[in-house]
């Protein structure tokens, strides 16, 4: 999960004015998660991990870093490392080493480690679940603490990453660009539980359809809940050529959903 992988400014395309009561919007917005969850129902984060610990690195690396070249890069890094206390003592020329091919790898090294010590020091070496503690933590914002919260605890949570923000704004949820605010307001459209799936389908189609540059809006199966329809490609074959399916079980979802919304 890229939390900040994107260069194109969010803040630089304006949110759609929608004139609808707060029910509306809420039915609206829920109609759009149901119709997210038919087109991806094996929605999930895209980190490889095994516990909270794993999820909690593989997360820090994920900045301004594809999921794809983290899940390159983890496997030797979660061999070599094994326990908070393992990256607690790490040499970091040899961490900064295994991590460089997600950037930015000394400022990532210097979090990670501060992660092991903190979590050695004050949680007993294990990554607390809660939020609270999260975000105490060396590298640990409350985006991450969120994944880490519902991916490795079952702790409903929304992580709002530059494809959630993308979208919601778009879909007319809110106008707000800050993040805490976006996660407070967003997540008040929808039952607690459903916050972290809701995430994961937001994100999935952030990556496949509606892209921050040129959203495939002639192919976007959702297009009739969407404001913002209009800002990408409106012609269908070429809409259809910018979706980037990541299996065929997606291709055929979003045909099938296309063909159902006429």
């Amino acid at each position: 999960m890229s939390l900040a992988g994107e260069s194109t400014d969010e803040r630089a395309e304006p949110a759609p004015v929608t004139h609808e009561s707060p029910l509306a919007l809420t039915r609206r917005a829920r109609r759009i998660n149901r119709a997210l969850a038919e087109i991806y129902p094996d929605a999930h984060c895209e980190l490889d991990f095994n516990g909270p610990l794993e999820l909690a690195v593989a997360t820090i690396l994920s900045a301004q870093c594809t999921d794809v070249r983290v899940n390159q890069t983890t496997p030797a890094l979660f061999a070599r490392y094994r326990t908070a206390a393992d990256y607690a003592a790490a040499d970091r020329a040899e961490l900064e080493a295994i991590i460089r091919p997600t950037g930015f790898y000394r400022n990532k090294a210097a979090s990670i480690i501060g992660l092991g010590r903190e979590l050695c020091e004050r949680h007993g070496g294990e990554v607390p679940g809660r939020l609270e503690d999260l975000v105490k933590l060396p590298g640990i914002g409350r985006k991450t603490a969120n994944v880490v919260l519902g991916n490795a605890f079952g702790v409903p949570g929304i992580t709002v990453d530059t494809h959630f923000g993308r979208l919601v704004r778009r879909f007319g949820w809110t106008r707000e660009t800050d993040p805490v605010k976006v996660e407070h307001l967003v997540g008040a459209l929808f039952p607690k539980s459903e916050w972290t799936m809701l995430s994961h389908r937001l994100i999935f189609h952030g990556r496949r359809v509606c892209h921050a540059r040129r959203p495939a809006c002639g192919a976007c199966p959702i297009a009739a809940l969407c404001p913002s329809y209009g800002v990408g490609e409106l012609d269908p074959v070429k809409a259809e050529a910018l979706l980037r399916p990541a299996s065929a079980r997606e291709a055929a979802a979003l045909a099938a959903a296309r063909k159902a919304a006429g």
